[in-house]
């Protein structure tokens, strides 16, 4: 498996990790019998369990830009040092972003996230032909 493919399978990979926190962190803020339930009328996430919340929905969101990207080059045959690099870039420093959020590191975070940004970038760039 290319280097692309196991930062992508590593990436959802930390996903699951990062949902199971979350849901462990929902059943312990709000019972379990409640999110067994319907959840109507739950009172909205507070505190770590929110902070977990906003995590799992960064996390997916930097995976739907990348994950398209890596999988059409994979199709396309593309694999770079630029791909590769950029691939390593967006799983390490996610990997990074998520233990940072989790810890409540604040003014860190955002650079970890824009280095996941920027290795995203670099797999779109080496695709259109820029890198």
């Amino acid at each position: 498996m290319s280097v692309e493919l196991t930062m992508l399978t590593y990436s959802v990979g930390l996903l699951f990790v990062l949902i199971f926190i979350q849901a462990l962190a929902a059943i312990r803020a709000q019972g379990l019998v409640p999110l067994a339930n319907s959840r109507d009328g739950l009172p909205p996430p507070s505190g770590f369990h929110a902070r977990m919340k906003r995590v799992v929905d960064n996390h997916r969101e930097g995976l739907a830009m990348f994950a398209p990207l890596v999988l059409v080059a994979a199709v396309a045959g593309v694999s770079s040092g630029t791909t590769m690099l950029g691939a390593q870039l967006f799983f390490y420093s996610r990997v990074a972003h998520a233990v940072l959020y989790i810890l409540g590191v604040p003014m860190v975070r955002p650079l970890a996230w824009a280095v996941g940004v920027a290795g995203t970038i670099m797999v779109f760039a080496a695709l259109v032909g820029l890198a």
